[in-house]
């Protein structure tokens, strides 16, 4: 049986990971991955001299990890997809008819809204940053266009239609784990994500006037454009990997065998289209794509992917799996929420605690995997205490985790974005309104009352009755 820590030591706790964690990054300006740990261990030493066992500890490190093992899989995935599809000519071929199609004054809205549509269409933000995500970086270099314009743009889309998405990992996750409907999440959701979109849109149409004077390179263009055809066998045909990864997603298959279908599709092109053999094609799965063009521009573009290109990301996953498990074990977040129901007095009260509450966990651990596990069930019965429907809570997992993530710059996600989009996370998420102002208007809509759903008096009689039976 594990001990019950006071509220003293829960909030001593989360004061000195917290200080680590700003002081490391904002100051030491340390890796992610090391800060992370440094303040785990920081944890785990408290929760020792407290009373609590290693074996407890290290439980939950190993049921962590168990939880993040897909998307490390995943990360490992889109790495070797990136590689294979700029060895086979696939990404130069879209940046080459990107630079031809496209024009600066659209860029930022045609980016936002391609990536929102791949996004809803298959359900993985992180697959779409990853392919199409990183082409259309390659196409805003071509263009002259600030490489944290263009990240904000991408971003901003995936994490749009990754939000509406059934198929998306973090809205079946935050449904499920609510016992909400999937279809009624997902249309509480619009209430904050469709307003934030908008405004995006509205950010990158005034952004691409200004840009339209600014970025007109023709002698850019059409010198990337040349080295690309110097380069590759360029082709219609190998747009073939991303339309057929991109029609299985949507034909609900699971994202990893669907990814390796995609790299091995890659990797036959690169043979048959660009005359590779198995030793360059082994080493730009492991390293990413490595040729020189003697043109800095296109090495820029091109020169990614790789499974080394994401070790630094997994250990980031690994650092936030050694940190989030000691606040497990010693029942930090218990103890404070129950603070929490002893001091809301309503439900507006009650809601914005539960925001910022987990807002904060998911801010400190960086794995939403972990927040939503925690907190889903902890505090479903809170909502139907005070009679509202837990498609309120399933938002907010949503609007201060998993969408929130991009604004977290040692977050799975503010990391896996970093990387591979080559942009640090406080220089693009500024032009992402989609991630930050959801918290936002969240805040508005609870003090307001405006789109928050009451409960059906029978459904909460029900969900208390199950409630009362698992607990005995």
């Amino acid at each position: 049986m594990k001990n019950s820590i006071s509220l003293t030591k829960a909030i001593t706790l989360l004061i000195v990971s917290i200080l680590i964690i700003f002081a490391g990054l904002l100051f030491v300006k340390a890796p992610a991955a090391i800060v992370l740990i440094t303040a785990g261990i920081a944890a785990i030493i408290l929760s020792l001299l407290w009373g609590f066992k290693w074996e407890d500890i290290e439980n939950d490190i190993i049921d962590t990890l168990r939880k993040v093992l897909l998307p490390i899989l995943i990360m490992f995935g889109v790495g070797m997809l990136i590689g294979a599809w700029m060895l086979a000519g696939t990404i130069p071929v879209i940046i080459y008819y990107g630079l031809l199609i496209l024009k600066p004054s659209i860029f930022l809205v045609a980016a936002a809204l391609a990536c929102a549509l791949m996004s809803l269409m298959t359900g993985t933000s992180w697959g779409t940053i990853g392919t199409i995500g990183v082409a259309l970086m390659g196409v805003s270099i071509g263009f002259g266009i600030p490489p944290h314009y263009s990240a904000g743009a991408i971003v901003a889309g995936a994490y749009f239609g990754d939000k509406l998405s059934p198929l998306s990992d973090g809205t079946i996750m935050a449904a499920a784990l609510t016992e909400v409907n999937i279809v009624e999440h997902i249309k509480h959701l619009m209430y904050t994500t469709i307003p934030c979109f908008v405004i995006s849109l509205i950010l990158y149409i005034i952004l691409g006037f200004q840009l339209d004077e600014q970025v007109q390179n023709t002698k850019n263009i059409e010198l990337i454009m040349s080295t690309l055809e110097a380069n590759f066998n360029l082709s219609p045909i190998l747009l073939l990997p991303p339309l057929i990864v991109l029609f299985l997603i949507f034909k609900q298959k699971p994202t990893l065998p669907v990814f390796g279908i995609g790299i091995l599709l890659g990797c036959i092109l690169a043979v048959f289209f660009q005359g590779r053999d198995l030793l360059e094609i082994a080493n730009t799965l492991n390293n990413g794509f490595t040729d020189t063009t003697n043109v800095k521009i296109v090495n820029e573009m091109l020169q990614q992917g790789g499974l080394s290109s994401m070790y630094s990301t997994v250990a980031v996953i690994f650092a936030a799996a050694l940190f989030g498990a000691p606040l497990r074990t010693s029942g930090v977040v218990q103890v404070i929420l129950e603070k929490i129901v002893k001091v809301a007095k309503t439900g507006k009260t009650m809601m914005a605690s539960c925001l910022s509450i987990h807002g904060l966990f998911y801010t400190i651990t960086g794995s939403w995997y972990v927040s939503f596990s925690v907190f889903g069930p902890m505090l479903a019965p809170l909502y139907d205490k005070y009679g509202l429907h837990r498609k309120n809570l399933s938002r907010t997992l949503e609007d201060s985790g998993s969408a929130f993530g991009p604004a977290i710059p040692w977050s799975t996600t503010g990391v896996f974005i970093a990387s591979t989009l080559n942009v640090p996370t406080g220089q693009f998420i500024l032009y992402t309104p989609v991630v930050y102002l959801a918290v936002v208007f969240a805040l508005i809509y609870i003090f307001t009352g405006f789109g928050i759903a009451k409960a059906d008096p029978e459904v909460i009689k029900d969900n208390m009755k199950k409630e009362a039976v698992l607990h005995g």
